[in-house]
């Protein structure tokens, strides 16, 4: 199976990367500049590409996301600190993001003659974030059957779809991907910043998944009495 990735870097399309290239033949990492508010990821994605050995493209659609206003990924919005499953990190949202994203990647994947997509949803994103749920990777992957009828065959590679951040963590240390290596943090500072949602998820997955971190964070605290705290609320 010739699969392509769609990487930003990030710690989750990272081991999703490594993965695909022990299972099957990786041909490419694609990334996305979607004029997010920092571009740290992507040089992340970079170094995975160059780890193993394929190509990586950056693919500018910053035009599109300029139109995609009102989140804090894209705006001049505070990034909220907190749990990331808190109500308050909804303003994180890009709309439809991972469907632009997918419907190029799959343009790219057929033009290049490649048999999957790879994309890196997982089940900590569903609360958040509509366009990493099943039901829509169901239907995106049945509306992409449609669209290519009769030209190409591709599938929607998406084996964290119910996974937890602690679980990719775990597949991750198995597949000897170098944490240290990806970036999280939306604030996009020197260091993370440990104190927004992806942070947090990152610190506590760490945790759960009794894997070493490797990440320097401005603060490296704050996630253990953000984690019981919402543990109280029950939100983790």
């Amino acid at each position: 199976m010739k699969t392509i990735v769609i990487c930003s870097g990030g710690l989750d399309s990272v081991t999703l990367a490594y993965k695909a290239a022990k299972e099957s033949k990786l041909i490419g990492l694609i990334s996305f500049d979607y004029g997010q508010r920092h571009k740290r990821e992507l040089g992340y994605a970079a170094i995975a590409a160059k780890a193993l050995g394929v190509p990586h493209h950056i693919l500018d659609i910053s035009n599109v996301g300029k139109m995609l206003s009102g989140s804090a990924l894209t705006d001049n919005l505070d990034v909220p600190d907190g749990h990331y499953a808190e109500e308050n990190m909804k303003v994180t949202v890009v709309p439809n993001r991972n469907a632009i994203m997918l419907a190029i990647a799959y343009g790219v994947a057929s033009a290049q003659g490649a048999d999957r997509v790879a994309a890196a949803v997982h089940g900590g994103d569903h609360f958040i974030y509509p366009d990493c749920r099943p039901d829509f990777i169901k239907a995106f992957e049945t509306m992409q059957n449609f669209a290519l009828e009769g030209y190409s065959s591709i599938s929607l590679f998406t084996p964290f779809l119910e996974k937890t951040k602690a679980d990719i963590v775990a597949e991750g240390a198995r597949l000897g991907v170098d944490f240290a290596n990806t970036w999280s943090c939306y604030k996009g500072g020197e260091v993370h910043c440990g104190r927004c949602g992806t942070c947090v998820e990152r610190r506590e997955a760490f945790d759960l998944a009794g894997v070493n971190d490797p990440t320097v964070y401005a603060d490296p605290d704050y996630w253990i009495e953000t984690v019981a705290k919402a543990k109280m609320r029950g939100n983790a």
